[in-house]
């Protein structure tokens, strides 16, 4: 059975959330500056870097950027496993 893109989209979604997460709770456990710690706390930035508009009247800012971290790649693979066994 196929899943729709707005299915895979949120499962996947809701994995980096939950990794995300999982990943702030362990690092409150662990000693700062230890391996483990930097293992499941540090992050790789990926995206678009800011670019700021300036219209004289209207000033926009734009700016993309995900965070990737062991615990967020964990939870895109429960997250994918979970979507294989739904109906």
């Amino acid at each position: 059975m196929r899943k729709s893109l707005g299915t895979v989209a949120l499962t996947l979604l809701l994995g980096v959330l939950i990794g995300a997460i999982f990943s702030e709770v362990i690092g409150l456990f662990l000693e700062e500056g230890t391996v483990a710690h930097q293992l499941f706390v540090r992050y790789v930035p990926f995206g678009l870097p800011t670019a700021h508009v300036n219209l004289v009247i209207l000033e926009v800012t734009f700016g993309f950027q995900l965070h990737f971290n062991l615990m967020s790649v964990i939870g895109v693979f429960i997250a994918s496993q979970i979507l294989r066994w739904y109906r």
